[in-house]
């Protein structure tokens, strides 16, 4: 007997409409999944067979075929064991229902069939919802995540195999599969701008950079704040809203990241990875391409902590997603692009001992030494980083001072949304992102601004991307203090920040 469902694959961090096709016929017993399957759908025979029998269903002793079509792509995972599971049992007659056309099914399955949560529900969701399917069987754990894009009645949370067998055959009231309520959110704020002692002018360039989406490099000796003040700007950052939530949470439901029962993400992401990552940890690769870290701190802000230790093509590897806000992956057999609009956080020393310019420890670095060191970042690189600013060193007087004489990280956080709302009046994107026409129409300026702003560009030699960040950072600036033009003091800050323009090569 010939049974088909409907299931989903993943492509990137789309999905795309799946046919599990199962065929149970007399013959020598075997167990066949054909259609470009990995080894996690080939182990699948072992799951789908204890399960079975586990749940009180016979495995027949016959030809069993599945294809998972279109049968042209690489498919990976283990949800379709639930669908391959309910074929077999359909095909092989111990289930009265043998039409699937309207529901779409995702699982995997464990041993004792108990379904267990699978990675990509929200795009999978977002395909069922398109191509109009009337009910979508998922895991119990995966519901929360499904009711951010599909109304609760359509989804179906399953606990187990048997379960999913009841409920196709009719025999499970909905009342016994309602959708556990979603998980209370609790702010992540465990930080705050106000534990940071000192570094007012940090402090300032955090505020502008938060406003603007702006990228940012702290440089500074060990344990002047650096990474400190970069894990609170998250705490400034306004919440997501309901298009950037998803777009955030699409790509870590493709990344496998989110928690079990978790639904829509409401915090900006902050990913924080080691200095031995590869290109493709950080990019995204893959035999099937998976997002990287650029694209996990989409909307949010990728720290990259100890800059010049991270290997010098990785860094490489940024400057395109920088520019643009996405990755493209080309392979012989697909290309794919993954969102990629985060704020980049870096921090370094200011040469390998990190002591250089400090007034109470002497630099023991040679000058060869020095250089190698900062010639890891390139010039195109720091072109594409709008804030550079030096830290220096804590002084005792201001670790004598008590936490609460600070600013709270949501005062800073009301003026950072003022700013980002006037932005939004102003088009779509952050100021970080306009382009070189929208530039010209956001930013107009006077006759002294114009003149300071020739006068930098002519002695530090600034490339034409330098010259419109200014601008951009600028035009941030005036957000921040209200004002529909940028005026000379607007442009004077902005190039404050571009004092570490040339970093020797």
């Amino acid at each position: 007997m010939f049974v088909r469902l409907i299931s989903a694959a993943l492509f990137g961090i789309e999905a795309y409409r799946l046919e599990v096709e199962v065929d149970v016929a007399n013959g020598i017993p075997c167990f066949t999944i054909v259609g470009m399957p990995d080894t996690a759908i080939r182990e699948s025979r072992e799951r789908v067979r204890a399960a079975l029998k586990n749940n009180g269903f016979e495995f027949p002793a016959k030809r069993i075929t599945v294809n998972l079509a279109p049968a042209d792509r690489k498919k990976e995972g283990a949800a379709f064991d639930l669908p391959m599971a309910l074929g077999i049992i359909a095909a092989s007659g111990q289930l009265r229902r043998t039409a699937f056309t309207e529901v779409l099914i995702v699982g995997e399955l464990a041993l004792d069939g108990t379904l267990r949560p699978v990675p990509g529900i929200l795009p999978i969701a977002m395909d069922a919802e398109r191509h109009g399917a009337q009910f979508l069987l998922v895991p119990a754990a995966n519901a929360a995540e499904a009711a951010a894009v599909i109304p609760a009645e359509r989804i179906v949370p399953l606990a187990t195999l048997a379960q999913a067998v009841a409920w196709l055959q009719g025999e499970l009231p909905p009342e016994a599969l309602r959708l556990p309520p979603p998980p209370v959110w609790q702010p992540r704020d465990s930080v705050d701008l106000r534990e940071v002692k000192g570094q007012a002018s940090a402090k300032r360039a955090l505020e502008i950079a938060a406003a603007g989406a702006h990228n940012l490099l702290f440089i500074g000796p060990p344990g002047s704040g650096k990474t400190m003040l970069a894990r609170r700007l998250p705490t400034i950052l306004p919440e997501l809203t309901r298009d950037e939530a998803v777009a955030v949470t699409r790509v870590h439901s493709v990344a496998g990241l989110l928690p079990a029962g978790q639904g829509l993400l409401r915090e900006r992401p902050f990913r924080a990875p080691h200095h031995t990552v590869s290109d493709a940890g950080l990019i995204g690769g893959g035999q099937i391409p998976r997002p990287g870290e650029v694209s996990l701190a989409h909307f949010g802000v990728l720290f990259l902590d100890e800059l010049p230790e991270f290997q010098r093509h990785v860094l490489e590897a940024m400057r395109q997603p920088l520019e643009g806000g996405e990755v493209t992956i080309a392979r012989s057999a697909m290309t794919l692009q993954f969102p990629a609009r985060f704020m980049l956080v870096a921090a370094m020393n200011p040469c390998p001992c990190g002591f250089r310019g400090d007034p109470r420890h002497a630099c023991t670095c040679r000058p060869d030494e020095i250089d190698r060191y900062l010639a890891k970042i390139s010039g195109p690189l720091l072109d594409r980083i709008d804030l550079h600013l030096e830290v220096p060193a804590v002084s005792y007087d201001e670790l004598q001072q008590r936490s609460g004489d600070g600013e709270h990280s949501a005062a800073v956080r009301t003026r950072v949304a003022r700013a980002r709302t006037i932005q939004a009046q102003r088009g779509p994107h952050w100021n970080a992102y306009l382009s070189e026409k929208e530039v010209r129409a956001a930013v107009v300026l006077d006759q002294s601004a114009e003149d300071l702003l020739r006068m930098a560009v002519d002695r530090q030699g600034f490339s034409a991307r330098a010259y419109h960040r200014v601008l951009k950072v600028a035009r941030t600036i005036a957000d921040l203090a209200g004002s529909d033009r940028v005026a000379t003091d607007h442009v004077a800050e902005a190039l404050s920040y571009r004092a570490l323009e040339r970093i020797p090569e």
